[in-house]
């Protein structure tokens, strides 16, 4: 992890890279195929990535499977699944958006209703570890929202089964459908469907780059939540003396993913030498060594002079998740604007967010902090507006539409109102007759 000063900051590469072109290649190649061929190419894929043979029967798990695991994973995590499903349901009831209904002049009335997304894709990251958390933060949303389908999409494990904690969370989240298809795959499937899997109208979740970069090249054609993956990290502290702790939140995301990115930033120059030296010697001995030497080969350690450049350093970045630890917490917490989620004082690391505060941590990447928010009920839902005019209405206000249409050239559009105006002037004139 390097240490350096503010003022080498800008030329640093603190800021997520761009995708390498060779990756959005091979990816649009993948989608490509799977968009030809369907079926065969996801067998095809799975067996080269995932080193399984897949039955395109074989391809959806089960609902027994599901039910099976759900009974037979430890009470433990089962208690823990279920404590941290039930804190996920919670907030995200306290977000759903209110529908209204509204006088704007008199005879003029309009309002806003929401309703659910039909039919959704959910990405679960596998591979070397499973995510049955991101089996909560993904369904449960969906499922406050009153989505019908919600569709999960997971790598297989070597042996073709999906980890069991994935499939309890599923049967916890009453998901309705599950298959063992992973990578920029899956997400083509969702997006155009093949034989055995229907398309759906938008895909959440998070994934590595190859399935952050499939979202975003089917976004033309399907719905997607945001950019969310590889993990991102910056932690701001100033006046905190125990660096382990600091070194601990960095390894945490550091081990997602090679790609994964880590930033200090600090008034004390001696605790970013100290967290740098923590991790190095953490790494050394974690189960996941390959992948952290990677991602903190990239980590940095930005010692600022105060907290208006630390502030700036992370409205720059843009964090997916952000750690504000230490005396000025509070403090910096009004000077941020950009990042995914903030965790505040030194009793807040990012992992209660992950599992089972409540939070949810399918959050914006690559600097889309600046522009996109955290997942929610409100990403599964559509509003549509409403408006009603009366006679009384629309004498009202369609002088101004005719006006306006006028000075934008639209003739048919100024007749489709004065036609109705200039009926109901003659329909109360002639009332009006009727009554004298």
């Amino acid at each position: 992890m390097r240490v350096i000063r503010y003022s080498e900051y800008n030329s640093a590469p603190v800021q997520p890279p761009k995708v390498p072109k060779e990756i959005v290649d091979n990816v649009s190649s993948i989608i490509s195929r799977v968009r030809e061929q369907g079926d065969a190419a996801i067998v095809d894929y799975t067996e080269r990535f995932d080193k399984v043979k897949l039955d395109p029967d074989g391809m959806r798990v089960e609902w027994s499977d599901l039910r099976r695991a759900y009974k037979s994973i430890p009470d433990g995590l089962k208690n823990a699944l279920r404590n941290s499903a039930e804190r996920i349901h919670k907030f995200q009831e306290l977000q759903k958006p209110l529908e209204f209904a509204t006088t704007i002049a008199p005879g003029v009335s309009a309002g806003i209703k929401f309703d659910p997304i039909q039919c959704v894709g959910l990405y679960v990251p596998g591979g070397t570890a499973a995510y049955p958390s991101t089996v909560l933060m993904t369904a449960i949303p969906a499922k406050v929202a009153g989505v019908d389908r919600c569709a999960i999409f997971t790598p297989p494990r070597r042996g073709g089964e999906v980890p069991e904690a994935i499939l309890a969370a599923a049967y916890l989240a009453e998901v309705d459908e599950v298959y063992r298809v992973g990578g920029a795959q899956a997400i083509a499937a969702m997006a155009y469907g093949t034989g055995k899997i229907k398309r759906v109208e938008k895909i959440f979740g998070p994934g590595n780059i190859y399935v952050t970069v499939a979202k975003m090249l089917v976004s033309w054609d399907v719905a997607v939540d945001m950019p969310a993956g590889p993990s991102e990290l910056l932690i701001y502290t100033e006046g905190f003396e125990i660096p382990e702790w600091l070194a601990y939140d960095i390894l945490a995301q550091c081990e997602h993913d090679p790609m994964s990115k880590a930033f200090l930033v600090t008034t004390d120059g001696a605790l970013a030498n100290e967290v740098s030296r923590a991790v190095e010697k953490m790494a050394a001995w974690s189960p996941r060594r390959e992948i952290l030497e990677k991602s903190i080969a990239q980590a940095v350690a930005v010692v600022v002079g105060d907290r208006e450049e630390g502030a700036k350093v992370i409205n720059d970045v843009a964090p997916e998740h952000l750690e504000l630890v230490g005396s000025g917490a509070e403090e910096i917490f009004r000077l941020v604007r950009n990042a995914g989620a903030v965790f505040i004082g030194e009793y807040t690391p990012v992992p209660l967010g992950d599992y089972t505060a409540g939070t949810n941590h399918v959050l914006p990447t690559m600097g889309w902090a600046r522009r996109a928010s955290p997942l929610s009920v409100r990403d599964f839902l559509r509003s549509r507006e409403y408006l009603k005019c009366t006679r009384d209405g629309i004498m009202r206000i369609g002088g101004d539409a005719v006006m306006m249409a006028t000075a934008e050239g639209l003739l048919n559009h100024a007749r489709a109102v004065t036609s109705r105006m200039s009926t109901s002037a003659g329909r109360e004139g002639g009332k009006a007759a009727e009554r004298g």
